[in-house]
């Protein structure tokens, strides 16, 4: 049972540190830079002047700035998984007689989660500058809820499109603002939510996969050795047939990690779902999750059926309270993948 415990913290660590960084990223406090900050007041006294201008900027630079920490972490974590899946669960596959058309597919899959990585990370998310921002804020309608007409960015210095916001760690105001994400070091806003979808669906294929063939490499190993129909001789000596708990302990044994990469792609693949079913049901509702979050809770009170009077690309929309700029499901999607872009007001 060592090895069942073991694996169990080391799971629940790889979970718990997922989960905070995916609920905290991008918020100006957040729970290690709070434990950072409380820990580096009590050494304070007892640290040279030196030392703690060094801290200072490390944790400016982790938590207040765009840094490229979180990419480098996923791609080392990429690596680590592909390697290890290319060293020894391949092989093993291939004993199996595995077909090389289904080994080939994580690879296939990695190739194209690559390419929309790099999109999400070098893509403009849709950055609202001095001279977009007339044509960008004829786009969308105020709801008058969450965003409403004349409110200017105090950084930027220039009135707010419906549905922006400034991004602090960008020092932007970016258009249909969602979220701004560690992992590829950039926003997520109208031009490259697509980017941002697509890659995550990729993602979860990759981890699903691997996860597959992984998990099958090891029945076979299982159903190979006969350990399901094994006995061994306990601490009493009593006979005992061999239980799950046994076999998963051989597993540690024989393939310690191989299993532990198994346990990580499972947890992984089940919290990227999750999150990916989120950013579909935005998408479907043509919500962003900046909106999302600041709208729950909210009941509409007074909603405007005139807000989108002066407003020339965009219909009017339902005025049923949150769900405010949907436009049915095909159209909301349309608007995800293939951005609206502004209609210049023509001179009579």
């Amino acid at each position: 049972m060592d090895f069942l415990a073991l694996f169990a913290v080391y799971v629940a660590v790889v979970l718990a540190c997922i989960v905070l960084v995916c609920k905290y990223s991008g918020r100006q406090q957040t729970p290690a830079a709070v434990l950072l900050d409380a820990a580096a007041k009590v050494v304070a006294p007892f640290t040279p002047k030196w030392l703690q201008k060094a801290s200072q900027w490390t944790l400016h630079t982790l938590f207040h700035q765009r840094n490229n920490l979180f990419v480098y972490l996923h791609v080392l974590l990429e690596v680590a998984v592909y390697a290890e899946f290319t060293y020894e669960v391949f092989g093993f596959c291939r004993e199996m007689d595995t077909s090389l058309t289904s080994l080939s597919v994580p690879y296939v899959l990695l190739a194209i989660k690559t390419f929309l990585f790099y999109l999400c990370i070098s893509s403009d998310p849709g950055t609202v500058t001095r001279k977009k921002a007339a044509g960008q804020a004829l786009i969308y309608p105020y709801d008058r809820r969450l965003f409403h007409p004349g409110l200017s960015c105090p950084t930027c210095r220039l009135v707010k499109p419906a549905r922006s916001k400034h991004c602090r760690l960008c020092n932007r105001c970016v258009q249909r603002f969602d979220h701004h994400c560690v992992w590829v070091n950039n926003c997520v806003g109208a031009r490259n939510t697509r980017y941002f979808l697509l890659y995550l669906y990729t993602v979860c294929a990759m981890a699903g996969d691997v996860a597959l063939l992984t998990a099958d490499m090891l029945l076979h190993a299982v159903l190979k050795s006969g350990l399901l129909m094994a006995s061994y001789i306990d601490e009493s000596g009593q006979q005992q047939p061999a239980g799950p708990v046994f076999v998963v302990q051989h597993l540690f044994l024989t393939f310690p990690r191989i299993v532990f990469m198994l346990g990580f792609l499972l947890f992984v693949f089940l919290l990227l779902v999750g999150y990916a079913l989120f950013h579909s049901y935005l998408a479907l509702v043509n919500q962003t999750a900046n909106e999302w979050y600041k709208s729950r809770g909210y009941t509409c009170q007074h909603c405007h059926p005139t807000a989108a009077a002066d407003h020339l690309c965009y219909p009017a929309p339902d005025q049923s309270g949150r769900y405010y700029y949907s436009r049915g499901i095909l159209r909301n999607l349309g608007e995800v993948f293939f951005p609206l872009r502004p209609v210049q007001k023509k001179d009579n």
